[in-house]
């Protein structure tokens, strides 16, 4: 059963080059409204993302001219660098879990929201979307996780008789990774949660009822059939925020477990960029680590793009 299937585009007849231009000059009010943009990201997007390619060829350290040297921060950054290689693997774990679990999540919880009234589906959103938009919110778990006798968990677990001593629970490789994983859900539920919200929002009613009269039976079929093929944009754009966001999750580690954490339990690859980027200075070598993470996450959006296009097929 496919309810919607895309319509191929209509052969377009080839232009000429004066057509092209002439073309263009009639488009050309459209051409200046998107040019502040067009320049703007040109700067402050696709500039950089170039010269730091450039530079990962390099031996840039801020202060002397930079030599051009090869392959060899990426032969260095991969075959000796012990230290990167845990980052992968941490990295790789907290993406894998954080990043599939919470898009799994903001879907589901969208989809259960959207069946309330608009009073309580708007007070809902606001209570699953306020902890992303708190900042240092996440910082209420090193009260929870206290190392010592005054946090809450320690406290209640010594109250029992559980333990006999406080857990050091962010400095504990036994607890830090499970931890960080639970808090970064927690904080999650941001920008892609809101992109479902809308997408469901935006949906026809009388889709259901065609659909219906085609032989859809359950919810489960509705959603399979006509809901997510009607929200395929929702669930791209979803995806890229997700993707963006395990990756570069860095930030909420270093606030619980500090920087370094101990014996790199939760080490990322953005903690090993800011390593060498923000406190060596190396920039050469830390732009060969951008680079690589870059191309990980172009990579894996064209994946998890090619993988939601078969939804509802």
């Amino acid at each position: 059963m496919k309810l919607f299937k895309r319509q191929p585009r209509e052969d377009r007849k080839k232009l000429t080059g004066k057509q092209k231009l002439a073309k263009i000059w009639d488009d050309r009010v459209g051409y200046l409204m998107s040019a502040p943009y067009v320049i703007l990201f040109t700067i402050f997007t696709v500039l950089p993302v170039a010269v730091s390619i450039f530079f990962s060829f390099t031996d840039f350290n801020m202060l002397q001219w930079p030599n051009f040297v090869g392959l060899e921060n990426y032969s260095r950054l991969l075959l000796h660098d012990e230290i990167f290689l845990i980052a992968v693997r941490n990295t790789v774990i907290l993406a894998g879990i954080t990043g599939t679990v919470g898009y799994l999540l903001c879907f589901f919880f969208a989809w259960c929201i959207n069946e309330f009234s608009p009073k309580v589906r708007a007070f809902i959103t606001l209570c699953f979307y306020a902890p992303s938009i708190s900042g240092n919110a996440f910082l209420i778990f090193t009260l929870m996780f206290s190392s010592d006798s005054y946090g809450l968990v320690n406290a209640f677990l010594l109250k029992l008789g559980i333990i006999d001593s406080p857990i050091l629970w962010f400095t504990n490789t036994q607890y830090m990774m499970p931890l960080c994983i639970v808090v970064i859900l927690w904080t999650s539920l941001g920008t892609s949660f809101l992109a479902f919200i809308a997408g469901f929002q935006g949906v026809d009613r009388t889709y259901y009822e065609a659909a219906a009269v085609d032989g859809v039976r359950n919810r489960w079929q509705e959603l399979w059939f006509v809901t997510l093929p009607l929200m395929r944009e929702s669930l791209m754009f979803s995806a890229v925020m997700s993707i963006t966001g395990a990756f570069g999750v860095g930030g909420v580690i270093t606030g619980l477990c500090g920087f370094p954490s101990t014996g790199y339990a939760v080490h990322t690859i953005m903690h090993h960029l800011e390593d060498y980027g923000g406190m060596r200075y190396e920039m050469g070598y830390a732009s060969a680590i951008a680079t690589i993470l870059f191309l990980v996450m172009i990579i894996t959006n064209k994946v998890i793009q090619k993988l939601l296009r078969k939804v509802g097929n």
